[in-house]
C-alpha cells in the first residue's frame, strides 16, 4: 500500500495518493479523492464528494463535506468549519450540494468558518475564527466576523512573504516591484487662499485619458477592483480621504497607499489591481486610456497568470 491509514482510522476510499497519512479515528467515504503526500490528521471526517489536491494538511476535528474541492499545498487548521448548505432543514437534501473551492497555497486558521459556495483565492490566509461570508481573493489576509481584508501577502501590510515568489522581471526605474508601476507625487502649491495640485495630460498621466470614473461610499470591508485589462491603462488618485491598491504583474506584487490629491499611481495594462481598506470619505478619480469594453477585463487571476506567462514566452 502507497499510503498510511492508522488501525484507528477508517478509509473506505481506494483514491488515495501515495505517501498520504491518515491518522487515528479519521473516516474517509468511499467517494473521496485525496492526493499524494497529505496528512489527515485525528479526528477528521470526509464525505463522498470531496476533491484534495497534493501536499494538503488537514488538521484535528475538522469536516469536510460533500462539494469541497481542494487544491495542492493547502492548509486546513483545527476545527475548521465547511459550510454547504445556506438553508440546511433536517432530512431536506437540496438538489445539488454548494461547491466550495479553497485554491492552491491557501491557508484556512483554527476554528475559522466557511460558507457555503465561495472561493479561497490562491495564497489566501484566513484568520483563526473568521467566519468568511464572501468568496476572497488571490493572497488576501482576511480575519474576523464577518471576515474583512486585513492585508495582502508578500505586501507591507502583511508582513514577510507568505508565498513563493514567480521569477522576477526587474524593479520599475521610480522603485516599483511590480513591472511597469509607476507611483508619483504631482506638485502641490499653497497660499492663503488653499491649494493646488496639478498633472498634465500627457505627462505625469502618461496617456491620453479617454474616460474617468469615480468611486466612492465603499464600505470599508469591501475590496473593489480584482481584475486586470489587456489593453486598457490606469491613473488612480484618491482626491479625498484613502485607499490601499495592491498592483500584481504576475510576477510580483506591491501594496501602495493613496491618501492625499498629490499621489497618483499608473497602472498598465496586464496589471491585476485590487483596492481596499477605502476610509469612509474616500472618494478614487480613475483616468482610463480606453472606452469602456467588458472583453478588455480578465477577472481570473488564474487565467491572468496563463496570459503573463504567454507574454514571457514570446
Amino acid at each position: 500500500m502507497s499510503h498510511y491509514v492508522h488501525p484507528s482510522g477508517l478509509c473506505e476510499s481506494t483514491q488515495i495518493g501515495a505517501g498520504t497519512r491518515i491518522w487515528a479515528f479519521a473516516h474517509v467515504l468511499p467517494g473521496a479523492r485525496i492526493g499524494a503526500d497529505c496528512n489527515i490528521c485525528d479526528q477528521v471526517f470526509i464525505e463522498n464528494d470531496v476533491v484534495l489536491g497534493d501536499r494538503v494538511t488537514v488538521k484535528c476535528g475538522v469536516q469536510l463535506w460533500d462539494g469541497l474541492r481542494v487544491g495542492d499545498d493547502v492548509f486546513i487548521g483545527p476545527n475548521a468549519t465547511f459550510t454547504n448548505d445556506r438553508f440546511p432543514r433536517s432530512k431536506q437534501y437540496p438538489e445539488a450540494f454548494a461547491q466550495t473551492r479553497i485554491e492552491q497555497h491557501a491557508s484556512i486558521g483554527a476554528n475559522a468558518t466557511i460558507l457555503p459556495g465561495l472561493t479561497i483565492g490562491q495564497h489566501a490566509m484566513i484568520g483563526a475564527g473568521a467566519v468568511v461570508t464572501h468568496s476572497v481573493p488571490p493572497y488576501a489576509i482576511v480575519v474576523g466576523n464577518p471576515a474583512r481584508i486585513v492585508g495582502y501577502a508578500t505586501t507591507p501590510a502583511g508582513g514577510k512573504d507568505q508565498a513563493p515568489a514567480r521569477p522576477r522581471r526587474g524593479d520599475d526605474a521610480q522603485g516599483c516591484r511590480v513591472q511597469g508601476v509607476r507611483f508619483l507625487e504631482m506638485p502641490v502649491f499653497e497660499d492663503l487662499r488653499g491649494a493646488l495640485t496639478v498633472g498634465h495630460l500627457p505627462g505625469e498621466v502618461p496617456f491620453q485619458p479617454n474616460r474617468y470614473f469615480m468611486v466612492f461610499d465603499v464600505p470599508s470591508k469591501d475590496v473593489r477592483g480584482e481584475h486586470a485589462h489587456k489593453v486598457c491603462e490606469q491613473f488612480l488618485i484618491c482626491v479625498h480621504g484613502s485607499a490601499r491598491v495592491v498592483a500584481d504583474d504576475g510576477h510580483d506584487r506591491q501594496e501602495f497607499i493613496l491618501n492625499h490629491p498629490r499621489k497618483g499611481l499608473y497602472l498598465p495594462a496586464m496589471t491585476w489591481a485590487s483596492q481596499y481598506a477605502y476610509s469612509p470619505d474616500a472618494v478614487l478619480l480613475v483616468f482610463a486610456s480606453h472606452a469602456y469594453d467588458a472583453d478588455d477585463y480578465i477577472r481570473d487571476y488564474a487565467a491572468f497568470l496563463t496570459l503573463v506567462d504567454q507574454q514571457d514566452a514570446r
